[in-house]
């Protein structure tokens, strides 16, 4: 599908990741690997977001289908007022690292392609599996569309994992792929882009705790831009 600009005035995406897992704590790449739920931590930080984004009005919750992921989405959805159901997105899954999935970032580190994924991602396909390019291309369609979709001034929710997110927030903030890795997503984060009809503006990056329910207001804006002076801070 083509995003035609001009269709929604605005939207706010709320970008998440997934609270913590097991694979988290232990340094293990999990990728696509199946089974891979929220430990206790991962269950806490989910509620929390929660309980965040409740008081908003959200128009939807996407998801990638991954458990990790799903499973956050779902105490995003029952914290709504009224709940609705989390919509899978195979767009918004982890990057597929292909043979360098299940295994440690501690072994990893020592490959030399380790080296290249700091400082070059932009030229990186992991072996067996798919490019990093990639993956910002289809996560970008994934936020396009559904803005597209829902219409102009929606805020929604979108559950994804941190690479994916970070490649999100580097378009947003109009820097290269190779520069994702300056940007820090933690587990049970939120990340906030709204989009206008040609811009779009980063309002949190890897936020843990502040009031998100300015949020809404600012969804009522007609146009995203850039205010003279630096604005007041009422977003």
């Amino acid at each position: 599908m083509h995003w035609d600009a001009t269709v929604a005035d605005m939207s706010v995406v709320i970008l998440v990741r997934h609270g913590r897992t097991p694979a988290n704590a232990q340094g293990i790449l999990a990728g696509w690997s199946p089974d891979v739920h929220l430990d206790d931590v991962g269950r806490e930080q989910a509620a929390s977001v929660g309980a965040r984004l409740g008081p908003l009005r959200l128009a939807a919750v996407v998801a990638s289908p991954l458990e990790r992921t799903q499973e956050t989405a779902d105490a995003i959805s029952a914290a709504q007022r009224k709940p609705i159901a989390v919509q899978a997105d195979d767009r918004l899954g982890e990057c597929a690292y292909g043979e360098w999935t299940g295994r440690s970032l501690k072994d990893l580190s020592r490959l030399a392609l380790w080296r290249t994924v700091q400082d070059r991602p932009s030229a990186v396909t992991f072996p067996g599996g798919e490019s990093m390019m990639s993956m910002q291309t289809r996560a970008l369609a994934a936020v396009h569309e559904w803005n597209a979709s829902l219409g102009e001034r929606a805020v929604y929710a979108m559950v994804s994992h941190g690479d994916v997110i970070k490649a999100i927030l580097a378009d947003a903030l109009g820097t290269h792929l190779d520069h994702f890795q300056r940007i820090v997503v933690d587990p049970g984060s939120v990340s906030v882009i709204r989009y206008g009809r040609t811009s779009a503006q980063v309002v949190h990056v890897n936020d843990r705790g502040s009031d998100l329910t300015t949020l809404a207001r600012a969804a009522r804006r007609r146009r995203v831009q850039a205010d003279v002076g630096g604005g007041s801070g009422d977003r």
